[in-house]
């Protein structure tokens, strides 16, 4: 399912003749809920578009308070049975500043995942390259010495990873361990068909891809791993 900031929507009558409405994806209702809780005045003044700007800003805040609430360690700790069976249900924390920080903590979140694939790797991490042959073999990737080093293919080994990367967890496994489980040359028993992450490099013409989408994914992981520390303890008693 998606839940987004805003959807375009026209009627069926419309389809091919004036623009399409812009519409909220954040409702009124949670607005104001929130505008209620915390004491919060919105000032009727509108945009050339006809948007109210300051119950749009608070919408775009409610909008990432409940991605950064999504990161609360202890909502995913406490909640982990329901997590995995049902949408998730978000409520409002108490204190204002405390929605506030998450929802910052939130936008930032947002951003770091949204451009994951334009980091570097993090520092200190090696890559030794033989041969400059950066495709995915037959095998998986192999993980050595405690996961420390990668062993990318017969060419490329990547060296000093940081343990911390693995903290950063979605559905059951890391980034990185995504990526390794995912990015090799494979046939389907069933049907015959090769599922070769290579084609994509070469359509894209970025044969060094799934070598930098693993090195970033790093970076991504730690980057996350320090604004979720940031977050404000909440009581989910």
């Amino acid at each position: 399912q998606c839940f987004p900031l805003y959807y375009y929507e026209r009627e069926e009558s419309n389809l091919f003749g004036e623009m399409a409405e812009r519409r909220d994806g954040v409702s009124d209702f949670i607005l104001n809920l929130a505008c209620e809780k915390y004491g919060i005045f919105v000032r009727q003044k509108f945009d050339e578009n006809n948007f109210c700007t300051a119950k749009t800003n608070l919408k775009e805040e409610i909008f990432y308070y409940v991605y950064g609430f999504l990161h609360l360690p202890g909502y995913r700790e406490k909640f982990s049975a329901e997590l995995k069976k049902s949408l998730p249900r978000i409520f409002l924390v108490d204190s204002y500043e405390d929605f506030k920080k998450i929802s910052a903590a939130g936008r930032n979140l947002a951003e770091i995942h949204l451009n994951y694939e334009n980091f570097e790797k993090p520092a200190g991490v090696e890559v030794e390259i033989s041969e400059e042959n950066y495709f995915v073999g037959k095998e998986r990737m192999k993980w050595r010495d405690g996961k420390k080093i990668l062993k990318y293919n017969d060419f490329i080994t990547i060296k000093n990873i940081p343990p911390k990367i693995f903290e950063y967890v979605v559905n059951g496994r890391s980034p990185i361990e995504w990526i390794v489980e995912r990015y090799w040359v494979k046939t389907d028993k069933a049907s015959g068909i090769e599922n070769n992450p290579n084609d994509f490099c070469k359509e894209i013409g970025d044969e060094k891809y799934i070598l930098r989408l693993l090195l970033s994914s790093m970076t991504v992981s730690l980057k996350t791993l320090d604004i979720v520390e940031t977050l404000p303890k909440i009581n989910f008693g």
